[in-house]
Order: C-alpha cells, then structure tokens, then sequence
C-alpha cells in the first residue's frame, strides 16, 4: 500500500489594481452581479410562480359565480387573467430552464421583452379590473335604490 504524498500548492498573489477598478477588480461603473428577483434567478422563477397562483386563484373565484357572462366588463376581466396567467406561466418556464440550463438571462432584448409583456399584461389587468369596480358600485347603487336589475 502507497501512503499518499503531500502535495504543496503555492499560493499566488493577487495582481495589483489597475487603474479604474474596484477593491473586487472590475472596472468602475459596472453594477452588481445579480438582482434580486431578475429574470433568471430562484428569486424570479418564485415571484412568477406566485403571480400565477394569485391570477389562477382570482381566475377560479370569478369563474365560480354563475352570473359573471352577463357583465362584459367582468368577461373582459377573465380575459385579461387568463392572459396574464399564460404570461406568466410562460416566464416561469422560462426561468425554469435558464435555472436548469445555468444560463442568464440578463441581456437587453430579453428584458426587454419580458419588461413589455409584463407592461401589456399589467395594462390591460388593471384596466379590466377598474371597469369591473365600476359596474359593480353601479350594480351596488341600483339595488340600494330598488331599480329593476
């Protein structure tokens, strides 16, 4: 039996700072390696997959009453939901595979697509959501004052 050797590895100074750079080397002006909640990253693929069980779960509410098709606001509602529940869904997946893959996804085109889709989804979702407000004290204020419904 071979008893195994010590081995000696020397250890390297580091370089000296060039001029323009950080205590951590990289150069001045470069900003931190990750954000918190980017696309990409465990904080991000969490945030999506809770934005999808809240559309989901608001989605499951209003689906569950039986006179929400006669309201177009509240049809337009659903609508906007289920778009953003895709949207949604879809980016999860997406930070899925870059978390799988170990690739990032911090470059301009993807952000700003990701930004612009997010943009639409959250438009039109707060659009359907304030018409639905509306009809709804409209619905409240005509049977507070008995009007025929």
């Amino acid at each position: 039996m071979r008893p195994s050797r010590p081995a000696v590895h020397p250890v390297e100074a580091p370089p000296p700072q060039a001029q323009g750079e950080n205590a951590d080397g990289a150069p001045v002006g470069v900003r931190m390696k990750d954000t918190q909640g980017g696309p990409g990253t465990p904080g991000g693929l969490g945030l999506r997959l809770v934005q999808v069980f809240f559309a989901a779960a608001s989605l499951a509410a209003m689906a569950s009453t039986n006179d929400f098709p006669s309201v177009t606001a509240f049809c337009y509602l659903v609508a906007a939901v289920i778009l953003q529940c895709l949207w949604s869904l879809s980016l999860a997946i997406v930070d899925i595979y870059a978390l799988l893959v170990k690739r990032s996804l911090r470059n301009l085109r993807a952000a700003c697509i990701f930004s612009i889709g997010d943009l639409i989804t959250g438009t039109l979702t707060l659009g359907a959501a304030c018409a639905s407000a509306g009809i709804t004290v409209l619905i409240v204020a005509c049977y507070v004052a008995g009007l025929p419904g």
